[in-house]
Order: structure tokens, then sequence, then C-alpha cells
């Protein structure tokens, strides 16, 4: 687009029209300063280790199409150079032993290495469907401050 802009320029200019090549010449600056805008956003995120929205929607809905994922409750998806690497908290069934929801784990991550092609490590938490999340997991500072002097 750029060299049809200065071709058109140039032909501006033998027709006596001067003022069109650096008309052309600032298209081309606005032309070359928005390609510069659209491609830093993603290359900025990216050194944030950030990930778009849809890849993470994907890894969700990958995960809560394992059977015997009853939900996905806290997911964080992130680059590690090349690569994605997911956080994942799937809750179960209460009633699965150890075992039981250690395999539903492996598939779930088994599962999203085979489907994402970037993805190159997974950290896969299992919590009973009736204690979902990490919620269940918090401990408030004041509470643990407290405990601390008791003991």
């Amino acid at each position: 687009m750029t060299s049809l802009a200065v071709l058109i320029g140039a032909i501006g200019v033998w027709l006596g029209y001067p003022i069109i090549d650096p008309l052309i010449g600032l298209l081309i600056i606005v032309a070359i300063l928005k390609i510069v805008i659209d491609t830093s956003k993603p290359v900025f995120i990216r050194l944030l280790d950030g990930v778009e929205p849809e890849t993470i929607d994907k890894v969700k809905s990958i995960a809560e199409s394992v059977d015997g994922v009853c939900e996905v409750t806290d997911l964080r998806v992130r680059w590690i150079g090349h690569r994605l690497h997911a956080e994942i908290n799937i809750s179960v069934s209460p009633s699965l032993s150890v075992e039981e929801g250690h395999e539903i784990a492996n598939r779930t991550r088994e599962k999203l290495l085979k489907s994402l092609p970037h993805i190159s490590g997974t950290n896969i938490h299992v919590d009973p469907s009736t204690a979902p999340g990490e919620c269940f997991h918090f401990v408030p500072v004041l509470q643990k401050a407290a405990t601390n002097k008791r003991t």
C-alpha cells in the first residue's frame, strides 16, 4: 500500500501537483503509526505474561469437558517465554477417592496438552464440589496472626 501511495505521489508531482507528495508522506506516517500501535499492544501484553481472553475461555471449556470435572473454579494462564502455563482448580464429586480425583486431574492435563499446542505445563488442584475454589483455602491474615500469638 505504501509503495502504491508513493507511486500516486510521484504521478501527482509529475502532473504538476507538488503538494500531493507531502500529503502522501503524511498518510504513510499515519499508516505506519497505526501498525505500530496495533502490534505493540499484544507485544506489551506478552511481555507481562498476559494471555488473550479467548485462550482462557478455551482452557476453561477444555477442562470442564473432562468427564468427572464438576466445575473449574479458579484459572490462571500465562505465557512463560513461548509456552503457556495453566494453574487450574477443578471441583469433583466429594464421594470420589483421592486416586479417582488424581486420575481426573491427569485426564484434564492430558486433554489440555493435546488440545492446545502452546501449553507446556499445568498445575491442577482438585477440590470436592462441596468446597470448591481458593476461598476455602484462604486463612485470613488476622486469624493467622491470632493463631501465632497463642502458640
